[in-house]
């Protein structure tokens, strides 16, 4: 372990177990412990933090259609608010590259061409996100983002990474563009292919190498900032701006304005939907930041208090003309890497942020859109996980199948569509996954009295005149058909006539209703055919509603101690030991 992780190691961490008004807020805990060896790197991450940030965020506030500053202002109280609620060390929030596009491509239909009407719903977004997080915080609903899979995720992020990089190309090449739809947006970009202005296009690839090598040579640092106070001085000191340069201009001067966003949500038809993609969106890659850096650094983060965090940092987003933030792993690895001990480096960060706001933006007119073109599409880069999906078709081409929907769904749908179509994806894997449950036949593991999978282990030996089945999932409403098949497909395919069918239940850790009457005609059928029927290995909470469903007065006692052996060894007339249950 570095000295860096050996020292994050013993950083404060929000203790479980403090309850009332100091488990929701992180700061009275970590404060407590806070070192002062630790000031000088939480104020050079901060620093470091906002000269990674503003040329970002400048790039990332153009993908959600809105003027340059509104993405510094999503920095600038994205991560104050957040340090006071937070439970990650080391997180980042600003403006990320998927929200925006979320952002820009759903506002723009909203908006019916009126800018301040634009910035208004972004900002009226921000703060359903607020709402959202406060209910799901006060409903513990933190769980919920366990639902969205990784394989769903590894195909959502690399469609909203063409999908974004399809939208800066135009910029890159100098042209126009247009479109609505990737698919348009790809048809129009390559008819306007001849109109390709060189001089952009040469400025666009010389800001792309030179942040790409500073990517895998200088990892960590802001090498953004510096092709971007590059490239400002290009076109300031030479005669390249009377090529068709497109850039920035002026951007005010001084901190945002607090202010109320000037609509409802009843006033906006299809805010709310926006509003729940991206606190999906920003809740699932918030907290899977954070999960890695804390792991990196031997500490755990509170996934519920993740709701606080983030609703705080939209709820400053929405009060001073920002639009939706979240934690990325990008800006929350520079802001690792350049030493950040405690959320006090996002104080520093904002406090710089806000320094540059008041006196430098000047500074800024002159910046191509061209390089903050290239700014995003270095970033959205690593959304592509080309390795994880090679992984992924190895493991489970199933599962890849379900990626690739996502992938496609985003593609040809957009980004908000490609959520909820991710979600309902996520969903139908796992009711697929419980609905149809692996029920394996057991066979005596050679010289022992343990039974397992005949399929798995085909050195098992079968006992004459029994079938043991496994069911290796909950026994609910909705699988106990195709359990009760798959057990009826057993005693077909069996080799000899059957007197003892034995139900393993010790991989059943739940029995509803459902499962326990499927259980009962099982029985009964069994019993009619001459067949005895046993339960063994049944949960506590598992065999007291098969008592109440009166399964034990016809298949026999079932204490927690009855094992498949035991139900053997009774039906071949030895007198196993029994224990109550």
């Amino acid at each position: 372990m570095t000295q860096q992780a050996e020292e994050a190691a013993r950083a404060p961490v929000a203790d479980p177990g403090v309850r009332g008004w100091r488990a929701a807020f992180p700061p009275a805990q970590w404060l407590a412990g806070y070192q002062p060896r630790w000031l000088a790197k939480d104020a050079i991450a901060g620093v470091t933090l906002a000269a990674y940030g503003i040329p970002v965020s400048l790039a990332y506030a153009s993908l959600a259609g809105l003027p340059p500053q509104y993405g510094i202002y999503g920095y600038l109280v994205g991560g104050l608010f957040y340090a006071l609620f937070g439970s990650s060390r080391q997180l980042a929030i600003g403006p990320t590259s998927a929200i925006s596009m979320l952002v820009g491509v759903t506002v723009a239909g909203m908006a019916q061409g009126d800018a301040e009407r634009w910035a208004s719903i972004a900002a009226l977004t921000a703060l359903l996100i607020a709402v959202m997080c406060v209910l799901a915080w006060l409903l513990r609903l933190s769980s919920l983002v366990n639902f969205i899979s990784e394989t769903i995720l590894l195909g959502f992020k690399a469609g909203a990474a063409l999908t974004i990089a399809l939208t800066q190309l135009p910029k890159l090449f100098g042209v126009q563009g247009g479109g609505e739809g990737f698919f348009e947006r790809l048809f129009i970009l390559g008819g306007q292919i001849p109109e390709t202005n060189l001089a952009v296009l040469s400025f666009g690839l010389v800001a792309l190498a030179l942040l790409l090598l500073a990517e895998k040579f200088l990892p960590g640092r802001p090498a953004a900032l510096f092709v971007v106070v590059a490239s400002i001085l290009v076109l300031s000191l030479t005669s390249l701006g009377e090529l068709g340069f497109k850039v920035v201009g002026a951007l005010p001067q001084g901190l945002p304005d607090f202010k109320l966003p000037g609509l409802r949500a009843r006033d906006v038809e299809g805010v709310v939907p926006l509003a729940f993609a991206c606190l999906l969106l920003s809740y699932v890659e918030s907290v899977s930041a954070a999960r890695a850096l804390a792991e990196a650094h031997k500490y755990e983060i509170d996934p519920r208090q993740e709701f606080l965090g983030l609703g705080a940092a939209n709820l400053g987003a929405a009060l001073f003309q920002a639009y939706p933030v979240a934690g990325g792993l990008s800006q929350s690895s520079v802001n690792d890497k350049a030493g950040a001990r405690t959320p006090l480096a996002l104080v520093f960060a904002s406090i710089t942020i806000g320094l540059c706001l008041m006196f430098l933006t000047g500074g800024l007119k002159n910046l191509p859109n061209v390089v903050l073109a290239a700014i995003v599409l270095v970033a959205v880069k690593g959304l592509v996980d080309i390795g994880g999906m090679k992984r992924l078709w190895r493991v489970s081409r199933y599962e890849f199948l379900v990626s690739m929907i996502a992938f496609v769904a985003v593609l040809l749908l957009g980004i908000l569509n490609g959520v909820i179509v991710a979600v309902l994806a996520s969903l139908a894997l796992l009711i697929r996954r419980v609905a149809n449950p692996h029920v394996a036949l057991l066979g005596r593991i050679p010289g022992t009295r343990s039974f397992s999978d005949i399929e798995r282990n085909p050195d098992n030996t079968p006992v004459p005149g029994v079938l043991a089945f496994r069911v290796d999932a909950a026994l609910l409403y909705f699988n106990a058909e195709q359990v009760r098949d798959a057990v009826r497909a057993m005693q077909r395919a069996a080799t000899g006539p059957l007197k003892l069918v034995i139900c393993d239940l010790s991989t059943s850790p739940q029995v509803d209703l459902a499962g326990a009457r499927m259980l009962t005609k099982l029985q009964q059928e069994l019993a009619a055919a001459g067949i005895r029927m046993r339960l063994v290995a049944a949960h506590a909470p598992v065999r007291d509603i098969l008592r109440a469903e009166g399964l034990e007065e016809s298949v026999g006692y079932f204490g927690r101690r009855i094992s498949v052996a035991d139900a053997i060894d009774e039906f071949e007339g030895r007198d196993p030991a029994r224990a109550g249950g």
